[in-house]
């Protein structure tokens, strides 16, 4: 069954204060347990503000690492999940049920990309 990584993007700057209420947390609670028993929950996750991350680049063979806060970027990347689904159309419907747990204040953007399976020789082989 393939897996799906959704970007959870979001302006940090419009975040209210204190972060998601607790009303939302209990529906997402109840969102995710749902997903967990129909066997689609992978893992998910909330990230860090960008700036306590840094960016590190490779350009022209040289390396370069940016600490955050990253002040060129309108929306960043505010969690993820990997659902285990049948088709895109199944992540794309837990993708719609997790956003409409949000209040109607948020602006968030969800990409949803098909994991790609490496094809990388066995170690030792």
């Amino acid at each position: 069954m393939p897996r799906y990584l959704t970007m959870i993007r979001i302006d940090e700057t419009d975040v209210p204060e204190g972060g998601p209420s607790p009303e939302l947390q209990e529906r997402m609670g109840k969102l995710f347990e749902e997903i967990t028993k129909a066997g689609a929950l992978v893992d998910t996750a909330g990230l860090a503000p960008t700036s306590e991350g840094a960016r590190v680049r490779w350009e022209n063979g040289s390396l370069s690492v940016t600490d955050g806060p990253f002040t060129e970027a309108k929306e960043v990347i505010g969690g993820y999940t990997i659902l285990q689904a049948k088709d895109r159309a199944e992540a794309i419907e837990w993708t719609k049920r997790f956003l409409k747990v949000h209040e109607e204040y948020w602006t968030i953007t969800v990409e949803v990309r098909e994991i790609s399976e490496p094809d990388f020789p066995e170690a030792g082989a």
